[in-house]
């Protein structure tokens, strides 16, 4: 079997150290859509035990998976609830209704993958500075669904994992 020759023209890689990442509360943009040419974006974050990390929420513009790099973290989807540990994997298609919860008594940190790279820091700062500043649920729902993000607070679901 022989290889190519005629090799086509490609930008460069791209490198990245986690001290250059921006971080927006506890998510770090490891490799947001715009710097891996928008064919997804890569993000670490965390989530604390015994509040929601996301609530039930739907996206229509792009699949969501999570990747649990250290401690145990609930993803529901639809209705049900799985549980992740360490190297664990979850994804979430487009209009996938879903959800996580960190368990246990450590923090869970994970990795999030969008596809496509959707520009999900943008929602990532602003949720931010709402939670600093104290708004109200309506004003983050308002701009969650700016962002292709449906927050469906009334949404039932199985029990949360212990």
């Amino acid at each position: 079997m022989s290889f190519p020759t005629d090799i086509p023209e490609a930008d460069p890689g791209v490198y990245r150290v986690r001290a250059d990442a921006e971080q927006a509360g506890p998510a770090i943009f490891t490799a947001p859509g715009h710097v891996v040419g928008g064919g997804y974006g890569l993000f670490e974050t965390s989530a604390q035990p015994g509040r929601w990390g996301a609530i039930p929420h739907f996206h229509t513009g792009f699949t969501e998976a999570f990747w649990v790099i250290s401690g145990r973290l609930a993803v529901m989807s639809g209705r049900e609830w799985g549980v992740l540990g360490e190297g664990d994997f979850a994804h979430v298609p487009v209009n996938g209704v879903h959800g996580f919860h960190a368990l246990g008594d450590e923090p869970a940190r994970f990795l999030i993958l969008f596809v496509p790279g959707a520009p999900r820091e943008h929602y990532f700062r602003g949720l931010a500075e709402l939670f600093a500043r104290g708004a109200s649920t309506e004003e983050i729902d308002a701009f969650a669904l700016e962002c292709d993000q449906v927050n469906l607070r009334d949404w039932e679901h199985d029990p949360i994992p212990s």
